[in-house]
């Protein structure tokens, strides 16, 4: 194969496209070969300017770097260089993605991306937060910055394939670009933004009457109709020009992981329920399953500084992980730090005015250029009220590509987000890294503003859990739906007081433990959110940790792996209860021959089930299909079709927080929803769920065969690390998604077998309303036992390099899947084993 017999086009960092279909014989050895120059060496001599001394760069089984120096300076350079020669091109994607320039390198195709971006102005906060940071700050983000640069000048010519084959050239990095990756983290982790959308979508397919049961709501809280009153009187059908297309720029950029990254697990065990009488922690975060992890793992050792755990490639700081006195690790408050509010537009002599309190108010205007690749560069303009950018008015169809969408009539959708004013979450992420104690750990923790998390860290005597974020005082209304623009009285008055975050230490239970649930109660002084995620999670991390008083990392790993959901046993509930049993007994025998025996068939079986979701259970593929279509009989008849936007809509809410599937299967037999309105006669809960059991086993004989001994849940349910480029496809020409199939094998994994789903700690989620492919997992393991000799130990799910050249691609596919743990130990006389002794050395260069 030469290397004229094809064309690579990058559409995104990740992966390339290859633009001429080429024979796949000997491809992967090709490719590898061609481009063994971009990978780092692992031992040799590399003069580098910048460097004051000489560091050393070991690599463990799975590539995990160690960076020894002699000095903190030319650690953050090497932590640098590292990054870039582990994954540049993912360094690069993300900030052109922040940037809103992903169209620079692929094109067309992701140009509704760029305007969301833009609109959205990351490129503002990171400008503030950046600001906002200590000189000392500043001069680690220069000196990052360098090495990672010095990579970029040594590789100009050496690139890994994407970016050589797509023809972009990396810019320099700046030291504000890794504050813009920072803020990118920061607006995935705001889940509501894609929930209010999807309200909007329901709510002109059902009306502000019926929205309510819709919405995400714990079982125990009313269901919120004050929110949907909000939109009463509003005429939202057809009337919002753009809504489709901001739901569809949403979702893509979900597609690239950048929007809804929801969920994660930590936990501490405190001394007295501890083996050795010391403290543990655990976490999990997770994210959608990528290729490569957005985790990138480092251990640095330098003479004022060391810590080993997970960072962002792109960022110079350790996130989560153990620095030899404390341990610290975070999952998602699922805190709702951004609003939409719909606001009254018109244009008066060509410039756009919004209502404002009954005033009209001159819409402030920035213009905004889009280079495109193959294309004429546009120039745009993007408008702003009181309440923020108005994102659909950059986004969808053009009668002229070089004006926005003329909102003569309907709604303008504005985006408001929490600004980072004396904002000093950079410094406090490094000073929470060095804290030798819980004690010393909690003011940096307090400092964390900009990142909505649920913190929990520890040292050998201590555990400790506190929230950190900032939290908008709403006037009115909640923020669950988007609220009038117009009214001040849905506006905003200032942030909940840091005091009032939540916070506890060394509780008498003897642990502490989130998993993205509601950790406060109803009237809590502080409004964190109303977007919880189910709460399985949550009660399974109790149930084992308070069940346990020996624990030890065995134990903590094998909670990390758990597939016991506890959804099936309250499901089985709702079976038994009194009122439930007869109806639904009377229901399934009303049924046609057929679906009768199969409904039967159906409830002994989730009746007897042990919620155990093994990838080889038969009954785990049947309670999940069950799942499905109880929201199929449920809601189709109303949101449907499935390609509409209401139904997407009851997906996506679904995929973030406690749905509307859920709450209809264990309560809410009073609702609306229960009837299907395509008879003449009304249906009532028993009914609808002997529909559902009779059609999960006929989906499943469709599926999987009549043969019971057949079906397999990981057989529905699978693995599949794909690409950035993989996620873009349905983005791209046909010519283009035809070429990327010829090198499909080369960038993705899988699929494996799968078990679990949201509810299991041991995360394997999928939609429910959709289909069972995994979009989410624990993105990386990590478990410190105080007790042992080495604390640390954790795993990655995919490899450590993002260039697929690289014998460290997916390496870490095989370990994440079995459980293979990498220690990374503190103690000089266990380095070696664990990194053994060829090195890689950075020399200071002339």
């Amino acid at each position: 194969m030469s290397l004229r017999s094809f064309r690579p086009l990058a559409p995104l960092a990740g992966a390339a496209v290859l633009t001429t279909l080429v024979s796949l014989s000997g491809c992967q050895t090709w490719l590898d070969n061609r481009y063994q120059a971009s990978l780092p060496p692992s031992s040799g001599v590399q003069p580098l300017k910048g460097l004051a001394d000489t560091v050393s760069v070991r690599r463990n089984a799975l590539g995990m770097p160690l960076i020894e120096s002699r000095s903190f300076h030319d650690a953050l350079f090497a932590l640098g260089y590292v990054h870039a020669s582990d994954r540049i091109s993912q360094m690069v994607g993300m900030r052109l993605m922040a940037q809103g320039r992903l169209a620079e390198m692929a094109g067309p195709g992701v140009l509704e991306i760029d305007r969301f971006m833009r609109a959205v102005n990351l490129r503002q906060s990171a400008d503030i937060l950046y600001k906002n940071a200590s000189p000392r700050l500043h001069k680690f983000f220069e000196t990052y910055a360098r090495g990672v640069n010095a990579w970029l000048f040594r590789h100009r010519d050496k690139l890994p394939m994407d970016l050589a084959a797509s023809g972009y050239r990396p810019e320099y990095w700046k030291p504000e670009d890794s504050a813009l990756i920072f803020c990118l983290l920061n607006f995935g982790l705001s889940v509501n933004l894609q929930e209010e959308i999807a309200g909007l979508a329901l709510a002109q397919k059902v009306g502000a009457d019926k929205l309510a049961w819709l919405l995400p709501t714990y079982p125990d809280e009313p269901l919120p109709q004050d929110e949907a009153d909000k939109l009463k009187g509003l005429k939202l059908a057809g009337q919002i020009p753009g809504l489709a297309a901001l739901d569809g720029a949403a979702s893509q950029l979900a597609t690239l992981n950048m929007l809804g990254v929801a969920a994660s697990n930590n936990w501490a065990i405190a001394p007295q329920r501890s083996r050795s009488g010391k403290s543990l922690l655990a976490n999990d975060p997770h994210l959608p399953l990528t290729q490569p992890s957005l985790w990138s793992f480092v251990h640095i050792r330098a003479p004022k500084y060391q810590a080993a755990g997970v960072s962002v490639a792109g960022i110079p700081a350790v996130v989560a992980g153990f620095n030899g006195k404390l341990a610290w690790g975070m999952t998602m408050v699922m805190g709702d730090t951004q609003d939409l509010f719909l606001e009254q537009v018109r244009r008066q002599g060509g410039r756009l005015e919004y209502l404002a309190d009954g005033q009209w108010q001159l819409a402030r205007e920035r213009q905004e250029t889009f280079f495109i690749k193959g294309q004429h560069p546009l120039r745009e303009t993007i408008v702003e009220t009181r309440n923020g950018p108005l994102l659909n008015s950059v986004l969808g169809e053009r009668k002229d590509p070089l004006q926005p969408i003329a909102l003569t009539s309907g709604y303008g959708i504005a985006l408001k987000t929490a600004l980072f004013e004396a904002d000093q979450t950079l410094d406090a992420f490094f000073d929470l890294s060095r804290a030798q104690s819980v004690d010393a750990a909690h003011e940096p923790v307090r400092n964390i503003r900009a990142l909505g998390l649920n913190m929990i860290y520890a040292d050998a005597q201590h555990i400790a859990w506190q929230v950190t974020g900032r939290y908008p005082n709403r006037k009115g209304g909640r923020g669950l739906l988007p609220s009038p623009g117009w009214d001040s009285q849905y506006g905003w008055d200032g942030y909940a007081d840091t005091m009032l975050h939540p916070y506890d230490q060394d509780p008498p239970q003897g642990w502490l433990g989130t998993a993205n649930q509601r950790t406060v109660p109803g009237g809590y002084g502080v409004q964190l959110s109303n977007s919880w995620f189910y709460p399985e999670r949550a009660e399974r991390i109790a149930e084992l940790a308070g069940a346990n008083s020996r624990h030890d990392a065995r134990s903590m790993i094998a909670m990390q792996y758990d597939q016991q959901t506890p959804f099936a046993a309250k499901l089985k509930a709702v079976f038994a209860d009194p009122g439930m049993a007869q109806p639904l007994a009377q229901a399934i025998a009303a049924l046609p021959s057929g679906e009768r025996e199969r409904a039967q068939e159906a409830l002994k079986r989730l009746q007897s089930f042990d919620g155990r979701l093994g990838a080889q259970s038969a009954d785990a593929a049947l309670y999940a299909m069950f799942l499905q279509e109880s929201a199929r009989q449920t809601f189709l008849d109303e949101l449907g079709p499935e390609d509409s936007p209401a139904w997407q809509g009851l997906v996506e809410i679904a995929k973030l927080s406690y749905s509307a599937q859920a709450d209809h299967l264990l309560g809410r037999v009073d609702s609306p929803f229960w009837d299907d309105v395509r008879t003449a006669h009304k249906e009532d809960k028993p009914a609808i769920l002997a529909r559902s059991l009779a059609s999960a086993v006929a989906r499943l004989e469709s599926s999987l065969g009549s043969n019971r001994s057949a079906w397999q849940w990981g057989k529905l349910h699978t693995y599949q690390w794909d690409s950035d480029a993989t996620r873009m496809a349905p983005y791209m020409s046909a010519g283009q998604r035809a070429s990327l199939a010829t090198i499909k094998d080369y960038l993705d994994r899988g699929p494996y077998p799968a078990g679990g789903d949201h509810s299991t700690l041991n995360v394997s989620a999928w939609l429910w309303g959709k289909d069972f492919d995994t979009w989410l997992v624990p993105a990386m393991r990590m478990v410190v036992d105080f007790g042992q000799d080495e604390p640390l130990q954790a795993v990655n799910s995919s490899g450590q390099s993002g260039n697929p050249a690289s014998q460290h691609y997916a390496d870490g596919i095989d370990a994440w899947l079995k459980g293979r743990y990498q220690t990374f130990p503190f103690q000089a006389h266990n380095l070696e084993r664990a990194y053994g002794s060829q090195r890689l050395l950075l020399t200071p260069g002339r």
